[in-house]
């Protein structure tokens, strides 16, 4: 125990001796009190110790009681020689005195301390005590009594050797709850073979046990049968009992040990079934995540199982933590099946509806999940799509932009796909097209109804509305460069009150400006802003090319349509020639807050001889090309992520191949530093992986990697560090050999570190033997993914020399690297490109590699990044010296790495570009950086 105490002056002994032999009552304890932090700061008063004795041991105060119970626990018992000191034979005669004194809260207290005694000359004279104390009548006293025993067994078991089967009687006769609870503990721990004849006898009463000692009880279940398999059905039984306890606690474990006893389909079941009525059941976010983590594991081995539970899963998504719903439609989709696919939409759609309500917290979020689960469902089972498909419409003018584009496309995708309700959807989307509040909705929306109005009545449809969105043209009055208002055409122009002014705003509306309050009519037609119109007047000219698209498609078809009179298809050539002319004489005037940009204006440019045939020859191929060319490309586009889905589907479902020749694992021939038991086996993986047990790595070469020399050879102290990750922690095994022939004491490593890097232990004091070697281990906290830097000295004392020469060698500096934490992973291009604008740091690298093919260059960032592609491999493919990617990678604490590869083949055969970085924070964006142009170059 560390307890900062401010010294300043130290008391003369003097001082403190004369407060313990004449003070009262009070100066005896602030002297008590100071002699205590003094112990406890490492300046030892062992002057003092006969006068406690004579002068304070006899109090019969029940602080100076307490605080003596502390003296006794921190002072040096033995002398210099390692021999009991005598004054201690007068402590342990008090102490036997006080194991015995009429009140039960010393007797209980002075337990506490026998437990902490480690000096078994001390503890032998007290055990005839401690033993009788076992019959005690007051469960307090009993309890410690038992932990005493458990305490002086474990460390000095010669001392009292019959000591299970003296807590094997106490645990038969005992009613308490909280004594057998104890007793059962050191069974467990000490005598198992007794624990399990206890637990012979009482396995049918274990429905009643308070839940502490059900817990033990779970634990002892697992244990026997991990040593012994056969004893698995006659455990069974009480684990199926223990599902129903009252604790979570008790039920979690049970049904975890469960499914390590038994895959049986009956025993998932249960151990299902109560994962399930936890997660719904607790109110702690962090047990949620927890079990749904140990329901993705069963969801691995054991999915048939969990599909018949699936709608008790689903109940999950009331919890109002998005994290939590994200993950519980992870595990709802993967189980999604022909049979209760119809259930999970109605579900689905039930909670899309609840989104609604404007009282709903985090609703456009949720929204977004929600019809991202849709659909996938809707691509895994074309046969739902029609039954969603208008419910997602009515969400295409969500404010939420994330939220409507994932409408426009899974709208998109199923009007591609299913040609039976191309007709009822493109007049759904008309119908949704004036309530489309973001451009890349617009965008899309756009290009749909170029490429699915294919009839007469289609485009006839189709062209009012674009009309009535984009308002009356021009889009700018030519003389002033002033916007024109945005009048709806045949439509007359209320009446203003006299006196009024009129101001034009900048959505292109009209407004009256009066002194008068508006009348409702005004407010109406002030508040419904023209989108369309808005974003080309506030230069989004990329939306205005997607217009220009569309129109010359619709035009171009209504050419080829016999059932259209060459008037109205002039009319319409004409009126589309009008808009696009319109844009662009808007994209070179000063009303926009920039001007166009090249390649949309080319792109007009392209539309309007299109349309007016100036300038073309072969139009026919440029028709093939406008009216089925996109189509088809977007055909195969929708083809390929069919086919990447699958196999990504398919890797992840993929069962692990074991090889003929690989080696069979058998448990009970495994040391301690060999544990690796396998999922189904061992529930409690995930401790053994916290402690570095289960990831160990066995490659003698790697380890070697990780091998860092800190001081040189000629040093006094040799040391070297062994840097073994895991996913939070890492250890630090420093060997340290005394090169000297003298003996060196007060032997320090002392350590600092740089970035998020967090020491967890205070260095200790070694003595080291000439020649001789030393192991320290050092725990350091890690708490973000960030490169960090470990550097610091060893101090040490040479014996015979005068202390106040501290002598010290500097240590070489550890870099912790970035890619023990950094894991490839998957995600969607929509995923990838709303993080890309959200995520606030950026790092650009140049390019600067001895690689000569882009192909491999992309190769080897991926390796040496731990970086996944998210380009489909169709697109990386050929030969034209260009190529671009995007990578991703996630972190053990969630962070997200994002990643654009840009190259091309120069002339001169090197390949130049430039890799950029986005990450949410700093250290994870500059560490990979570094990584890369450390790496950049393949070495030889």
């Amino acid at each position: 125990i560390l307890i900062h105490y401010d010294k300043g002056e130290p008391p003369a002994l003097t001082e403190l001796r004369a407060q313990l032999e004449t003070g009262h009552t009070e100066q005896k304890i602030d002297a008590l009190k100071k002699v205590i932090m003094y112990h406890l700061n490492g300046e030892p008063l062992n002057q003092l110790l006969m006068t406690i004795i004579r002068f304070v041991l006899p109090s019969r105060d029940r602080t100076i009681k307490k605080l003596l119970l502390l003296y006794w626990e921190v002072i040096e018992k033995t002398s210099p020689d390692g021999k009991l000191r005598p004054e201690m034979i007068l402590v342990c005669n008090n102490l036997r005195n006080d194991l015995l004194h009429p009140n039960e809260y010393i007797r209980g207290s002075t337990l506490r301390l026998v437990c902490k005694l480690k000096e078994p000359e001390v503890l032998e004279p007290l055990l005839p005590a401690v033993r009788k104390i076992l019959d005690d009548k007051h469960a307090y006293v009993k309890r410690n009594a038992v932990l005493a025993i458990y305490s002086v067994y474990k460390s000095f078991d010669y001392l009292i050797p019959d000591a299970p089967e003296i807590i094997y009687n106490f645990l038969i006769n005992e009613p308490d709850a909280s004594c057998k609870r104890n007793a059962f503990i050191m069974l467990f721990n000490c005598a198992q073979d007794k624990a399990v004849e206890y637990l012979g006898t009482v396995l049918d009463q274990v429905a009643s046990f308070g839940d502490m000692l059900q817990f033990i009880v779970v634990e002892l279940i697992r244990k026997v049968c991990r040593t012994n398999p056969q004893e698995r059905s006659k455990y069974i039984r009480c684990i199926f009992t223990l599902l129903g306890s009252s604790s979570s606690a008790v039920q979690f474990e049970a049904a975890g040990t469960l499914l390590s006893l038994s895959a049986a389909p009956t025993a998932v079941r249960a151990a299902s079934s109560t994962f399930i009525k936890l997660l719904c059941s607790e109110s702690d976010n962090n047990v949620k995540l927890i079990i749904l983590d140990r329901l993705l594991d069963i969801k691995r081995l054991h999915s048939r199982v969990l599909q018949d539970l699936l709608m008790d899963i689903l109940r999950a998504l009331a919890s109002p933590s998005l994290d939590i719903r994200r993950k519980t439609l992870d595990i709802v989709l993967d189980l999604v099946s022909p049979k209760n696919v119809d259930e999970v939409m109605l579900v689905l759609k039930k909670e899309i509806n609840k989104t609604q309500a404007k009282e709903y917290e985090k609703a456009a979020e949720y929204r977004q999940m929600l019809i991202q689960a849709i659909h996938q469902c809707a691509v895994r089972f074309p046969d739902v799509a029609s039954s969603v498909v208008h419910l997602l419409m009515d969400f295409i003018g969500d404010s939420n932009e994330a939220s409507a584009f994932d409408v426009i496309v899974f709208v998109r995708e199923v009007l591609e796909t299913y040609p039976a309700l191309r007709e009822s959807i493109a007049r759904k989307l008309l119908e949704s097209f004036p309530q489309i509040k973001a451009a890349k909705v617009y965008r899309a929306s756009l290009w749909l109804i170029g490429e699915y109005c294919v009839t007469d009545q289609d485009i006839e449809a189709a062209l009012p509305v674009i009309t009535e969105s984009l308002g009356e043209l021009p889009l700018f009055n030519q003389d002033t460069e002033k916007e024109t208002p945005s009048a709806t055409p045949n439509k007359e122009e209320p009446a203003r009150p006299r006196g009024t002014g009129t101001r034009v705003l900048a959505d292109g509306s009209y407004a009256s400006q009066s002194a008068l309050a508006e009348t409702p009519t005004q407010r109406a037609t002030s508040e419904a802003v023209v989108n369309l119109r808005t974003l080309l007047v506030g230069g989004n000219f990329f939306l205005g090319s997607a217009l220009a698209s569309t129109l010359t498609k619709l035009a171009l078809k209504a050419r080829e349509l016999p059932r259209f009179a060459p008037e109205r298809r002039n009319a319409i050539m004409a009126e589309s020639l009008l808009t696009m002319t319109s844009i662009l004489a808007l994209g070179r005037s000063s009303v926009p807050p920039q001007t166009i940009d090249p390649d949309s204006a080319d792109r007009i440019e392209l539309c309007i001889r299109i349309l007016s045939g100036y300038g073309l020859a072969d139009t026919s191929a440029i028709k093939n090309v406008w009216l089925r060319g996109c189509r088809e490309a977007f055909s195969v586009m929708l083809e390929h992520q069919q086919v990447d889905n699958k196999k990504h589907e398919k890797k992840k479902n993929t069962e692990p191949v074991v090889q003929a020749d690989d080696l069979i694992k058998i448990r009970q021939l495994r040391g301690k530093r060999a544990v690796d038991f396998d999922e189904e086996d061992d529930d409690g993986a995930d401790v053994s992986k916290a402690i570095g047990l289960a990831d160990q790595e066995r490659d003698s070469e790697h380890r070697l990697n990780r091998v860092f020399q800190l001081t040189g050879f000629s040093d006094p102290l040799y040391a070297e560090a062994y840097v073994n990750v895991h996913q939070y922690d890492i250890v630090l095994d420093v060997t340290v050999i005394n090169q000297t022939n003298d003996t060196l004491q007060n032997v320090s490593l002392e350590l600092a570190t740089l970035g998020d890097l967090k020491l967890v232990e205070r260095p200790q004091t070694y003595t080291v033997a000439p020649r001789e070697k030393l192991n320290i281990k050092a725990n350091i906290k890690v708490s973000s993914t960030e490169t960090g830097i470990i550097f610091g000295n060893i101090v040490y004392d040479v014996a015979g020399q005068s202390s106040s020469d501290k002598n010290c060698v500097v240590l070489n500096e550890v870099h912790i690297d970035i890619m023990d934490y950094i894991s490839p992973a998957h995600c969607t291009d929509l995923q990838f490109r709303n993080m890309w604008s959200e995520f606030e740091w950026e790092n650009k690298i140049a390019v600067n590699t001895n690689i000569s093919e882009v192909n491999q260059f992309l190769q080897h960032i991926m390796k040496s990044t731990n970086m996944a592609c998210l380009t489909p491999s169709s697109a990386l493919e050929g030969d034209c010296g260009f190529l671009s990617a995007n990578l991703y990678a996630r972190s053990v604490f969630g962070e997200d790495a994002l990643a654009n590869l840009c190259v091309e083949k120069q002339p001169d055969g090197k390949i130049g570009g430039f890799i950029r970085i986005r990450s949410k924070t700093q250290g994870i964006a500059l560490s990979l950086g570094d990584k890369i142009t450390l790496k950049q170059k393949l070495q030889a």
